[in-house]
C-alpha cells in the first residue's frame, strides 16, 4: 500500500479524476465536454494533466496538448506548466530507472495540482491510458489518482463483454491504491444498439459495484481528420486553400483517372491523392465552379511531383486546398488510414459537437453526487 500523500495542501476543492480503460477511448472528449457542462455549475473550474506523453513546446516549456486544448478553449486562469507538469520524453524513463526519485516526481504532481486548483470550485484531472500506465517512473494512473485525493470515473468503449473485463482488471489497481471508483462512461456507442446495450452494462457494471453513468453515441464527424491535421500527418505544405484548413475529410480517393472522370468523385468531403504531373486532372478540378461550396475536400499532390508554374499559380488563386508531400500516394493513403484524430485548439464545432454530446448523454447529477464531499452541494453559485 503507498504511503499516504499528506504533503497535498488543497484537499477541500473538489475534483474527478477522467481514466479509461486504454489509451484513445475519449477521456480528452470526456474532459471536453465535462468542462463545458460544469460551466453551469460552477463559476470557477481548473483543469490538471498531471502526466503527458504528446506535448508541444510553448514558451520553452513542454506542454501536454490536451491542455493546451483546454486552456485555449475555457481560457483556464493557471499556468500551463502547473496544468502540465510532467511531459514524458523519448528519454524520460530512461533517465528516471538510471537516477530518478519518486519523492520528486510525486512533489511536483502534487505542487502543480495546488496551484493549478487555487481559487477553484471544481477540478477536472485527466489521466493518460490504463491504470498502469506510468508505473515504470512510479506514477501510474492510480498513483496519481492516489496522490491528487481523486475520485475516479473510467472512459471505455462501447460494448460488454471486453470493456467490463477491462473495467474490472484496471478497477483492482484502483482499490489496490485506495483510491475509489465513482462509475464508467461508455463512449462511441453505435447509436443503433444505445437502448439493448444500457441495460445489458448496467447489469454487467452493479457486479463490479459501480454505476453506468453516461452511453455516448459513435458519431463519425469526430473521427475524421481535417486537413489541417492531414498535413501535419504525411509532412506536407499547403500550395493553396490554407483558409480551409479545418475542412474534414470523409473519403480518401486515389487519382488514378482521367481527368475525364474526376468528376465523378467531386463530392464534399472527397479528398483526392494524385501526382502533380497529372495536370489535366488538376486543371479539371480548379476548374470546378458549379457550387459556391467546395467541390471536394481538398487535393494532395505527392512524390514531390509538382505541376507547372502556371498551375501552381492558378492554385494559389483558388479556393481549393492542395497540398504536397515527398511521399507516394500508397503511403499518404496508409498514414491517413491509421491516424489518431485528436480534437485541434480552435476547432470549434468539433468542439461544440462534444460538449453536445457529454451534456446530453453524460449523468452529470449522478457523477457529482459520487464526487462531491457529502456537506457540498453539487451546484455552487455563479457570479
Amino acid at each position: 500500500m503507498p504511503s499516504e500523500p499528506d504533503a497535498l495542501r488543497n484537499q477541500t476543492t473538489p475534483r474527478v479524476f477522467v481514466a479509461a480503460t486504454r489509451q484513445n477511448d475519449g477521456k480528452t472528449t470526456v474532459s471536453l465536454g465535462l468542462y463545458a457542462a460544469l460551466q453551469q455549475r460552477f463559476a470557477s473550474i481548473g483543469y490538471i494533466k498531471p502526466v503527458g506523453q504528446r506535448f508541444v513546446d510553448v514558451e520553452g516549456e513542454k506542454i501536454d496538448e490536451d491542455t493546451v486544448l483546454i486552456k485555449d478553449t475555457y481560457r483556464v486562469r493557471s499556468r500551463l506548466i502547473a496544468m502540465s507538469p510532467i511531459a514524458v520524453e523519448p528519454n524520460f524513463t530512461r533517465d528516471y530507472l538510471a537516477h530518478g526519485h519518486a519523492e520528486g516526481l510525486h512533489s511536483t504532481v502534487r505542487e502543480a495540482f495546488d496551484e493549478s486548483s487555487w481559487e477553484k470550485d471544481f477540478v477536472i484531472i485527466e489521466g493518460t491510458g490504463h491504470a498502469g500506465v506510468g508505473s515504470v517512473f512510479d506514477l501510474s494512473n492510480a498513483m496519481v489518482a492516489h496522490l491528487l485525493q481523486a475520485k475516479v470515473v473510467i472512459v471505455s468503449e462501447g460494448g460488454i463483454g471486453k470493456p467490463i473485463d477491462e473495467i474490472a482488471m484496471n478497477l483492482a489497481l484502483y482499490e489496490k491504491y485506495g483510491v475509489e471508483v465513482v462509475g464508467a462512461i461508455f463512449n462511441k456507442v453505435l447509436p443503433e444498439k444505445t437502448e439493448s446495450l444500457r441495460e445489458v452494462a448496467s447489469t454487467g457494471l452493479e457486479r463490479l459495484g459501480l454505476p453506468l453513468l453516461g452511453m455516448m453515441p459513435y458519431n463519425p464527424e469526430l473521427r475524421r481528420p481535417t486537413l489541417n491535421q492531414v498535413c501535419q500527418q504525411i509532412g506536407g505544405r499547403f500550395l493553396g486553400g490554407h483558409r480551409h484548413k479545418r475542412v474534414r475529410v470523409a473519403k480518401v480517393t486515389i487519382g488514378a483517372m482521367s481527368y475525364r472522370n474526376v468528376e465523378n468523385y467531386f463530392e464534399p468531403g472527397t479528398l483526392i491523392i494524385t501526382a502533380g504531373d497529372r495536370e489535366s486532372l488538376i486543371l479539371t478540378v480548379l476548374g470546378e465552379k458549379r457550387s459556391k461550396k467546395l467541390p471536394i475536400a481538398g487535393v494532395v499532390l505527392t512524390s514531390d511531383m509538382l505541376p507547372s508554374a502556371e498551375i501552381i499559380e492558378i492554385i494559389e488563386q483558388r479556393n481549393i486546398p492542395f497540398i504536397a508531400t515527398s511521399l507516394s500516394a500508397y503511403k499518404v493513403a496508409a498514414a491517413i488510414n491509421k491516424m489518431t484524430v485528436k480534437t485541434e485548439v480552435g476547432d470549434l464545432q468539433k468542439i461544440s459537437l462534444i460538449q453536445d454530446l457529454v451534456t446530453n448523454h453524460v449523468d452529470l447529477d449522478g457523477l457529482l453526487r459520487r464526487v462531491m464531499p457529502a456537506n457540498e452541494p453539487a451546484q455552487m453559485p455563479l457570479w
